[in-house]
């Protein structure tokens, strides 16, 4: 079997053809056009959504106006905090392999459009079916929010995780990883939704005076939704994350299946149980399931979360230790490569080198990560011996980028700009013609003057 198929079948990326220009290799690789693909279709299915949430729709007893633009753009400037912060958060966390832009794209974009459309037109349909209707909308109705909606969201929601585990295994190497990718599409899920909340509350105040004020209203809505319970769709598909985080890191079949499964069922479990307090419980209750239930829960996904960031760190010097041993790294590798901390500090002082030690030192952090997970992949029987050729090409990758990047911080000092000396005017004065007895001759022959002196 040639090189490229043991490849395949562990999926392990190719070897990079460094001969090709940069534009050959955007029009070679299939992410250009993966990326084409979920623009169109993320487009497509959030001009359906928005021309759905605007058209009026019927009813018992007549029609139900939809929402208008205007409230739509107010909608979307409320609920953008609340999708930045979740940015901010699920970025900074996945630090020691971060997944390519584009990866993280796929998953927001997934949550925030296919998802959306798909459990609005699945929710609308089952509660129909189940001749359900609440303030006109059958999709809010309380059967249809406890019983259909957690299973058909959660779903919907890490359906993208097993797109990108089919796609890239590979790369989802951990669990913090697929907690971030999880935690986006939940993300971009919640946003859109918070969106058609806050949409509604503005159309609704706005033609009904029973309604009260309506920034008033909106605002009341965005404490709830954007604040105090932000946390629901995101802490719900992280369950489902996990489970598909154990699948991709073991050679166990009946593990691959079972593990997401119980993970979703877990996800849709939750979700299930909070839909059921928010619908149904009142005053005290709701305060107590919220303080005793939610905050613990959410306080036990954000120490999971932490842990699993040390487990890499160990993970990581362990196996960056096993090439060591061989003589193929340096001695100090390990602990400057396992410490985010010194991370950041070469990142810091290869600034001061310029962009392009800055470029390498990032480069050199991110194959040696890969390399670690490759050993760790090897040792867990997840691949094969085609990993010895992966490895082979990374630590050529390693040595050559060892030569412009900053790969101990400790060793290497800042390199300030050098500040320019000055002269001291005071000590060295210049001596203008004819001050002091001096001639204005030329100071390269001295008997030169003007003509006829």
């Amino acid at each position: 079997m040639s090189d490229l198929l043991a490849r395949r079948a562990n999926n392990l990326p190719r070897q990079r053809e460094e001969r090709l220009s940069v534009g050959k290799r955007i029009l070679t690789s299939g992410w250009t056009w993966v990326l084409l693909a979920a623009i169109i279709v993320y487009s497509a299915c959030l001009l359906y959504f928005y021309l759905t949430a605007t058209a009026g729709y019927e009813v018992q007893g007549g029609t139900v106006s939809g929402v208008n633009a205007a409230a739509v753009k107010s909608g979307a400037w409320y609920a953008l905090p609340t999708l930045a912060f979740w940015i901010v958060v699920y970025l900074i966390a996945d630090r020691f392999r971060p997944q390519r832009p584009l990866v993280w794209f796929l998953a927001l974009g997934w949550g925030g459009s296919v998802a959306v459309v798909v459990s609005s037109e699945i929710n609308t349909w089952a509660a129909a079916h189940l001749n359900v209707y609440g303030d006109g909308d059958p999709a809010t109705a309380t059967r249809a929010a406890i019983f259909i909606a957690p299973f058909v969201e959660e779903a919907a929601k890490a359906t993208v995780l097993f797109w990108l585990a089919i796609l890239v295994r590979y790369r989802l190497v951990s669990k913090v990883s697929l907690v971030c990718l999880g935690g986006l599409s939940a993300a971009g899920f919640a946003f859109v939704e918070n969106i058609v909340y806050y949409a509604r509350v503005i159309v609704y105040a706005s033609h009904t005076i029973q309604a009260g004020d309506v920034a008033s209203a909106v605002e009341e809505i965005r404490w709830l939704r954007g604040f105090w319970t932000a946390f629901g769709h995101p802490l719900f598909t992280m369950m489902t994350a996990i489970g598909v985080a154990i699948a991709v890191r073991t050679h166990s079949k009946v593990v691959r299946v079972m593990a997401p499964l119980a993970g979703y069922l877990l996800a849709a479990a939750g979700h299930m149980l909070f839909n059921s307090q928010a619908s149904l419980a009142q005053g005290t209750a709701l305060y107590l399931m919220y303080w005793t239930v939610a905050i613990p829960l959410v306080v036990a996904a954000v120490i999971y979360v932490v842990r699993q960031e040390l487990a890499q760190g160990r993970m990581i010097y362990n196996r960056l230790t096993d090439y060591v041993r061989v003589g193929w790294l340096m001695p100090s590798d390990p602990e400057v490569f396992a410490s985010l901390r010194l991370r950041l500090r070469s990142g810091l002082v290869a600034v001061t080198y310029g962009w392009s030690a800055w470029l390498a030192t990032l480069r050199l952090q991110q194959v040696m990560t890969e390399l670690a997970y490759l050993r760790d992949a090897e040792v867990s029987g997840i691949v094969d011996s085609a990993a010895g050729l992966r490895a082979e090409e990374l630590l050529l990758r390693i040595r050559a980028l060892r030569q412009r990047a900053v790969s101990d911080p400790r060793k290497q000092k800042v390199r300030l700009p050098s500040l320019p000396r000055f002269k001291n005017i005071f000590r060295k004065r210049s001596r203008l013609p004819g001050s002091g007895g001096q001639t204005g001759y030329s100071a390269i022959n001295p008997s030169w003057g003007p003509p006829g002196s």
